[in-house]
């Protein structure tokens, strides 16, 4: 005997299943992280990530034209430096006249109304590669890190940035900054956390196209420990407490669960950022004939709205047109 309730029905047609289900995101929601260059007409490549470059300012303009137009929702910039300016503090990570800083002023210049986040971290201007400052024993030194991410901070809202995001997970990051913009009258710019980062094994292509990996140990005694959900969750409930604008968790395919757990107890917006390793991921599976890559793309987005992602930071961004408009 058949039972009285079908559920096949409710997937019978395509119009019936669009009209049950989580709607892809749309470009307004979706954020292009970036990596800008010195200099000019530089577009290098990057070979872990294929449609994806490091760019000098005028090339990112003339990329973010169409991107714009089609209604992108905002760029994620991390900047590159040669590497006679690196020193162990990290300090031409808030130069005035910086990559970053510049890159800013100009998109803002170009196109007003798009949102324009910078990165706040400085591994990729240290010559040891991590997050902040070495302690005599070698760690990263926290507090001594957070007067240098104020500077970040300050030196990209004054460049024009509509959102900051602290990426270094030192503890009190969020309220050191807070604390440092508002004493520079920079009340308006929003605070995006990296609120709960992993120690992940997803962000080789990244540190390839910033060129931060560290010279010596790993990140694993300031990102969060992938198996310790507690913790993971505490760092964001304390980014909240501290006076975070918008959560971030990052990676974010692998780590679902806690994205609906994060969606659960809070009522902030919150951000998922679809890494490097993720990203290569799919290309890899595709050119190998192993899926199809615009499916798989699809589905990966529709899976991070459905957790509770409000915005999806995600270098499929610029490919929206050919991947996720219907």
């Amino acid at each position: 005997m058949f039972p009285e309730v079908r559920l096949r029905r409710l997937r019978q047609s395509n119009g019936i299943r669009r009209l049950l289900s989580t709607p892809l995101p749309g470009p307004e929601k979706l954020i292009w992280p970036t990596f800008v260059i010195p200099g000019e007409k530089r577009r290098e490549p990057i070979e872990s990530m294929p449609g994806q470059a490091r760019l000098s300012i005028d090339q990112l303009l003339i990329d973010l034209a169409p991107l714009v137009q089609t209604g992108l929702g905002g760029i994620l910039l991390f900047g590159l430096t040669d590497p006679s300016e690196k020193d162990p503090h990290g300090h031409a990570a808030y130069a005035p006249q910086g990559t970053v800083q510049a890159a800013v002023r100009a998109v803002k210049e170009a196109f007003p109304q798009l949102v324009v986040i910078a990165d706040v971290c400085v591994c990729a201007y240290t010559d040891h590669g991590h997050c902040g400052p070495l302690s005599s024993s070698g760690e990263v030194d926290n507090d001594a890190s957070l007067a240098i991410l104020q500077k970040v901070a300050c030196s990209m809202a004054a460049a024009g940035a509509d959102m900051v995001a602290p990426s270094s997970m030192m503890d009190g990051q969020v309220m050191a900054i807070r604390e440092a913009l508002d004493a520079a009258n920079q009340t308006r710019t929003l605070i995006m956390s990296y609120s709960t980062k992993f120690a992940s094994s997803l962000y080789g292509p990244f540190r390839d196209a910033e060129q931060s990996t560290p010279g010596e140990g790993d990140r694993t005694s300031y990102q969060a420990a992938p198996g310790d959900l507690r913790t993971a969750l505490r760092e964001s409930e304390f980014d909240e407490d501290e006076g975070a604008d918008i959560l971030m968790l990052k990676p974010a395919l692998f780590y679902l669960d806690i994205l609906t757990q994060l969606r659960a107890n809070t009522d902030l917006p919150l951000a998922a950022y679809n890494v490097s390793g993720e990203y290569a991921m799919l290309h890899a599976t595709a050119e190998r004939g192993w899926g199809d890559l615009k499916e798989m793309v699809r589905e990966s987005m529709l899976a991070l709205s459905r957790s509770g992602a409000d915005i999806i930071i995600t270098y499929w961004a610029n490919q929206y047109e050919q991947l996720l408009k219907d």
